[in-house]
């Protein structure tokens, strides 16, 4: 018989994971199976309050069982890789939160142990499924601004709680793994190419984590990228994209957080601006359904693990760069 539905279970119970827990519900093609988390009576409860059929007292329990098909990661960055190869081997696909990985070799086993596991697994940026994303895309083949030259995208907000884990090194926060790593995928992605060299600054915040960052990237067809990413910026999450080409320049307000509601593309070029309209969408139940999709059909995903090893490359290379103050290949 053909499964209609693909079984996640949650890994930790992460505040995160509400969003992602919200678009398996709303998905077409997926479900909430289970729920782990080191402390049973934990998961229980959070089983209890999301009427979760199962609950398990450790992560490996639930990575055994046969209840679930796949997970949803959604641990400190420096657990991601740890559990998500070990859910590999126990052959369950994987959905990990973004930063796939602490760094690129990282990324490199995780590649093996899917390969090895015949598993599917896939970094959950989520805004690549908004139809915002898809729309941009057009445009820009469509030359609507000519050829693309400089991408200049920012994220941040302020984090003003101490004991929170992106303030952690031994968790692999940061501002440039947490907000920084959508700067650099949205930049690769309208490039279309991976940089060739990076350079970047930073300020490090008392416990050894990047607070602010400030890079720049250099791309082999001549384009060119500057990110910034703090957690100590404004008073709510500041967000933006510009992409400027030879015949005009197109402006996302919201590229990362986009949400539910209709939105505008801005492209200003001569000799008038104008808008785009892009219907509301909620980009994580969009992601959900396509990796569900390719689960339980076995398609390809549209973003490969290959595609988060040039993320996590091109951000090495801005902290090579930031920690030394030289210029680095992107290797």
């Amino acid at each position: 018989m053909q499964q209609f539905r693909l079984r996640f279970g949650v890994l930790g119970t992460a505040r995160i994971a509400d969003a992602v827990v919200r678009g398996i519900r709303m998905s077409s093609n997926a479900e909430l199976r289970a729920i782990a988390s080191r402390d049973l009576g934990r998961a229980k409860a959070w089983a209890s309050e999301r009427d979760v059929p199962f609950a398990f007292g450790s992560y490996d329990e639930m990575l055994a069982s046969d209840q679930i098909d796949a997970v949803y990661v959604p641990l400190p960055n420096a657990l991601h890789k740890k559990w998500s190869v070990r859910a590999a081997q126990n052959g369950k696909h994987v959905l990990c939160e973004k930063p796939i990985a602490a760094n690129a070799a990282e990324v490199e086993e995780m590649i093996a142990a899917a390969e090895a596991n015949g598993v599917k697994m896939m970094e959950a940026f989520m805004y690549r499924y908004h139809p915002q994303i898809a729309r941009l895309q057009e445009l820009l083949a469509n030359g609507a601004i000519g050829e693309v030259k400089i991408v200049r995208a920012s994220f941040g907000f302020f984090l003003n709680h101490p004991d929170d884990v992106r303030w952690s090194k031994e968790l692999a926060g940061g501002a440039l793994l947490d907000l920084g790593c959508y700067c650099v995928n949205v930049a690769r992605l309208v490039v279309g190419a991976e940089p060739v060299s990076a350079s970047a600054s930073a300020e490090w915040a008392a416990t050894g984590v990047d607070s602010t960052v400030v890079g720049m990237l250099d791309f082999p067809n001549g384009a060119f990228a500057t990110i910034d990413c703090s957690m100590q910026t404004g008073v709510d999450m500041q967000e933006w994209l510009t992409v400027s080409g030879t015949e005009g320049r197109i402006t996302l307000t919201e590229p990362f957080r986009v949400g539910e509601e209709p939105v505008q593309i801005l492209i200003d070029r001569k000799p008038a601006s104008q808008t785009v309209a892009v219907p509301g969408a909620y980009e994580y139940r969009l992601m959900v359904e396509h990796f569900a999709d390719a689960v339980l059909n076995n398609r390809p995903l549209s973003y490969t693990l290959q595609d988060s090893l040039g993320n996590m490359r091109t951000i090495d290379a801005l902290y090579r760069s930031a920690r030394t103050g030289q210029r680095v290949e992107v290797k």
